[in-house]
């Protein structure tokens, strides 16, 4: 979301630098997604044979399948916030007060007890008033269970995936 209000032009640069490099990253991640039929195939699981055989599948795969794996990441991250009303105020809260702040920044400095807060100090400010609404969210429970999950689902992947042709020529080519 990249909004310009007139209001001066030091700020707005830095948002659609963001903006641009954030979109750049999704981009790359997206071109060099796996087909997901092939990600899923039933047929190319198997259990591993042995522990270097496991060790081997899970270094592969992570290199391999890496943008599916951080697709299934956002995925798990977009279903909890959705999935949770709470989170998804303490979230509107959180960016509510990140906007407000750049807003009035815009139009003055912030002074309290005599000192001017810089932007960075302003932010942590805000981030410290949204503390307390992310924790009545359940917010630390919330990112627990989205690492669980995510670790969960693509160690399983990376573990059982069996390994394509060309990777497999080299698991059975080094010394075991």
């Amino acid at each position: 979301m990249h909004c310009s209000h007139g209001h001066g032009s030091t700020v707005v640069p830095s948002q659609g630098l963001s903006v641009s490099v954030a979109k750049e990253w999704f981009d790359r991640r997206r071109v060099s997604i796996r087909p997901w039929a092939s990600f899923v195939d039933q047929r190319k699981f198997s259990k591993p044979r042995s522990f270097g055989e496991l060790c081997q599948r899970v270094v592969k795969n992570v290199e391999v399948y890496n943008s599916n794996y951080t697709f299934i990441f956002l995925g798990l991250i977009l279903y909890c916030i959705i999935s949770s009303p709470m989170l998804l105020i303490a979230l509107a809260v959180f960016a509510g007060a990140f906007y407000i702040i750049h807003l009035k920044s815009l139009e003055s400095k912030l002074v309290v007890l005599g000192k001017e807060l810089t932007v960075p100090h302003q932010m942590s400010l805000a981030g410290a008033i949204s503390l307390p609404v992310f924790w009545l969210a359940g917010a630390g429970a919330a990112v627990f269970w989205v690492l669980g999950a995510t670790l969960f689902l693509i160690g399983s992947h990376a573990a059982f995936r069996q390994l394509e042709g060309t990777d497999l020529d080299e698991l059975l080519m080094e010394p075991v």
